[in-house]
């Protein structure tokens, strides 16, 4: 085996030419709804990790800000452009809206039967995963429109995760089970 070397360039946009012409316009059957996040640098991380798996659609609610927030450009790299968005003052719309696509609504939470993250499976997509405030999370009301939760467990001292590392981590392992059914169905 050859030892490992970087990507190059040329290397990487033609990875990215087979991957468009393999996938299309086609995006994973994946939304994320963030409400209330404060930060505009998690904001733009989360639209770095959306680009990466492909998601659906990712959806601002409350006071979360949206891509004219210079912070968000500083995280996301462009990646405002690429993934397809949109702002509701409510999340009780949004959250209509994603379930009338046959969307099933999955909190990430820290709450009382919450199930683990890794326990996502191809009954709960399509899926919108919701994200909430930084400090206080999602609010019960929010909670209580949910199909289910899950919760992303934690073995140190520290309760939760950065909102935005909780999105890749979520994001990957429903990404993981939407790429094994693509497998196994080929």
């Amino acid at each position: 085996m050859d030892s490992p070397r970087r990507l190059s360039y040329d290397e990487l946009e033609a990875h990215r030419a087979e991957t468009d012409r393999a996938y299309g316009s086609k995006r994973h059957p994946i939304a994320v709804l963030l409400w209330n996040v404060r930060s505009a640098y998690n904001v733009g991380s989360i639209f770095r990790t959306c680009d990466a798996i492909r998601a659906e659609k990712l959806l601002l609610c409350g006071f979360t800000p949206t891509p004219e927030r210079h912070g968000i450009h500083k995280t996301a790299l462009g990646a405002e452009q690429s993934v397809p968005w949109q702002y509701y003052a409510s999340a009780h719309e949004a959250i209509a809206e994603q379930r009338q696509r046959g969307h099933r609504i999955l909190a990430v939470e820290l709450a009382h039967g919450a199930r683990p993250h890794w326990m996502v499976d191809a009954r709960d997509l399509p899926a919108t995963l919701i994200f909430g405030n930084e400090l206080v999370g999602i609010s019960e009301e929010i909670l209580a429109l949910c199909d289910d939760v899950l919760v992303i467990p934690m073995f140190g001292q520290k309760h939760s995760l950065n909102v935005a590392v909780s999105v890749g981590v979520v994001l990957y392992r429903a990404l993981e089970v939407i790429e094994r059914q693509v497998y196994v169905e080929h």
